[in-house]
């Protein structure tokens, strides 16, 4: 009997260390799987950065690149602008050009304030086609968004206080902006 109990307690402790090797091996398993899970969750993260900073470098430069263009097609676009405004007004050089020969010869005078009427009508039909527009100053209530006061002097009226009484230079606008303050003298 006691040979038996020995027997029963080698078999129970051989069972136990069985089951302890089990029980280690599965934990080993489950560990390695652990690690293996972490290592690839790791390369899917390190993937996906990789993925998102490539993304984002190319749209970075994609922008650069856009914001460049319109800078280049800006500064194009404003060299140019004045060309056409240029072109337009050759005629009305080349017209003044053959009125100063014609007034060295010439002793019309009505002739001559009849040429140059035609070539100022001629260079003021161009710029209002262009959207400039002469200010009617005088006699309007003064506005310092418009007009520049050179000077004041005493009403000639009491209903031309704070008016523009007299026009020393005509002011402009371009499509309805002011590009040139009309220079007036104001009365007090």
């Amino acid at each position: 009997m006691a040979e038996k109990e020995e027997i029963n307690k080698e078999s129970v402790s051989e069972q136990q260390e069985e089951k302890e090797l089990n029980t280690d091996a599965s934990e080993a398993t489950e560990q390695l799987a652990d690690e293996s899970n972490e290592t690839q969750a790791e390369t899917a993260m390190e993937d996906k950065f990789k993925e998102l900073n490539d993304k984002y470098l190319r749209l970075y430069s994609d922008f650069d690149n856009y914001r460049k263009r319109t800078m280049k097609e800006k500064v194009d676009l404003i060299a140019s602008a004045s060309s056409g405004v240029i072109k337009d007004l050759l005629p009305v050089i080349d017209d003044f050009e053959r009125a100063i020969q014609s007034n060295e010869k010439s002793e019309d005078i009505e002739g001559l304030k009849e040429g140059f009427t035609l070539i100022y009508n001629k260079m003021n039909n161009i710029l209002t086609s262009k959207g400039l527009k002469p200010m009617n100053a005088k006699g309007e209530v003064f506005d310092a968004d418009i007009h520049e006061a050179v000077t004041n002097i005493p009403a000639p009226s009491e209903e031309d206080k704070g008016k523009v009484v007299d026009e020393i230079e005509k002011g402009y606008y371009l499509n309805e902006k002011v590009i040139r303050y009309a220079k007036v003298v104001v009365g007090q």
